[in-house]
């Protein structure tokens, strides 16, 4: 097999995707900017600096780091990455922010570990499920490991809580089970407890089951509940066929919430209009098609199962947020990668890119 360069369509996405992110944050984040100048100013700095350059130099390094490396450490990795999250509980290290122990903050720096832990995930489900290759279809080899990893998983993001971040999770995983022969009637079972799952957590966490009657019916509680959805569609809608323009969204500035968060998808909507928006969609859409073709093309198992999990990992993310914003899915909270506000979240994406840009170095040749 002769080894070939990163493959290049995939890069020109992810290249697009980071520059158009960025135009996007920077346009959504002056709404902060006629608030909170301060706040305003660290904010982009951190999605500059952090985010954006430090995030560039780890997807080069990742890129070259040959992804046999992760395997070979891939449960150490995983383990680090647990005890890293459980920091966010340690008084002192652990930051609290609006009722979730999600962030840690050391040497001037914070960062949200979970970030971490997803990939690790990804990473040690891929290298077991490689590691047992044909046993991977059983019970004892295949589901079983994959509800044991899961149960860790839950029990250290669901304690903070992040619930968000757990489901997205779950669904790599299962695209990962299902990449190496897992069954579907093992699917099935994950759907069942998964909903049984979930109806508990509705019933003892109410920030669970507002959002789910307020996706049921979105005007009951304009002013409540139904406020973020109700202004993300107004947002989305005055953007009409081609938007308003660059910089130029009046719903970021005081109304809608979570500008640059998991709201901005709305300002997009806004400013770039039905053309802009389905432009991003669509780049969403090639970047895991190319994506899992380079997986289709990779000769060894875990490598194809490291850039299943990566790919469904960031692209589930981006049209649960989509989804959540036009009405279509309930409000998660959980953000737009490479586009909304957060350091450590683009930092770390543009690192799990990297591992699948190496890993295409590896893909025959068609």
């Amino acid at each position: 097999m002769k080894r070939i360069k990163v493959d290049i369509p995939f890069l020109i996405s992810i290249c697009i995707l980071v520059v158009a992110g960025y135009l996007i944050f920077a346009s959504a984040s002056l709404g902060l900017l006629s608030k909170q100048a301060v706040k305003y100013a660290n904010v982009a700095f951190n999605q500059t600096f952090f985010g954006l350059f430090f995030g560039s130099i780890a997807c080069i390094i990742t890129s070259q780091i040959d992804y046999k490396f992760y395997r070979k450490w891939s449960f150490w990795i995983f383990v680090i990455s647990v005890l890293t999250t459980l920091l966010v509980f340690i008084p002192g290290i652990g930051v609290s922010h609006g009722g979730a122990n999600r962030w840690i903050y050391i040497a001037g720096v914070s960062f949200q570990p979970s970030e971490l832990l997803k990939i690790a995930f990804v990473i040690f489900f891929s290298a077991w499920m490689a590691k047992v290759k044909e046993k991977a279809e059983t019970f004892k080899y295949g589901f079983l490991p994959f509800a044991i990893l899961v149960g860790v998983v839950a029990l250290v993001l669901l304690s903070q809580p992040d619930t968000d971040t757990f489901l997205i999770t779950v669904v790599a995983g299962l695209g990962i089970f299902l990449s190496a022969g897992g069954k579907w009637k093992y699917i099935f079972i994950s759907f069942i407890i998964g909903l049984i799952g979930l109806t508990g957590l509705a019933m003892s966490k109410p920030y669970i089951m507002n959002r789910i009657n307020t996706f049921i019916n979105p005007s009951e509680n304009s002013l409540g509940s139904g406020y973020q959805i109700q202004q993300s569609l107004i947002a989305i809608g005055s953007g009409g066929f081609f938007g308003r323009g660059f910089g130029q969204s009046i719903q970021k500035f005081n109304v809608l919430p979570e500008p640059i968060g998991d709201s901005i998808f709305a300002v997009a909507g806004e400013e770039f209009g039905f053309i802009g928006t389905t432009f991003l969609i669509l780049l969403f859409i090639f970047f895991s098609f190319r994506g899992l073709k380079i997986a289709g093309r990779v000769p060894d198992t875990f490598g194809r199962l490291t850039v299943v999990g990566i790919v469904i990992m960031i692209v589930s993310q981006a049209f649960v947020n989509i989804g959540a914003m036009v009405g279509v899915l309930p409000l998660s909270g959980i953000t737009l990668p490479f586009v909304s506000h957060g350091g450590t979240a683009l930092f770390m994406t543009l690192a799990e890119v990297g591992i699948v840009l190496n890993i295409s170095k590896a893909q025959r040749k068609a």
